[in-house]
């Protein structure tokens, strides 16, 4: 696998968990009473995570194209990674030590299979 190859699959990763973020950013906002104003600047998360998951997508099927889906597939194993970091630091979520051995525990196993590749 290039280096090529692997930024590419890095960078859907980014994607997906771009577009989740935003989209719960999206979710999170509005209130009843608020104004149409308001709702719109609202919308704008809304249409950037529909954006970066719509490219996430895309790219996906790209690399389903050129290569096995059984080497593929355990590189999904990077998003919990990239989704806990990015909920912590654009959520403000608050990532207890279980949750981040969770997360080491998936990043392991994606090594493990990378490794017998």
């Amino acid at each position: 696998m290039t280096g090529w190859f692997l930024g590419l699959i890095i960078l859907s990763q980014f994607f997906m968990v771009g577009g989740q973020i935003f989209l719960k950013h999206a979710m999170n906002g509005g209130a009843e009473g608020e104004s149409v104003i308001t709702r719109w600047k609202g919308a704008a998360p809304f249409v950037c995570g529909i954006g970066l998951l719509t490219l996430w997508f895309f790219l996906w099927l790209g690399l389903l194209s050129q290569v096995e889906l059984s080497y593929l597939y355990p590189f999904d194993a990077l998003g919990p990674l990239f989704m806990a970091f990015g909920a912590s630091v654009a959520l403000k979520e608050k990532m207890t030590p279980r949750l981040w051995c969770g997360v080491l525990l998936i990043v392991g196993g994606l090594l493990i299979v990378g490794a017998s590749q």
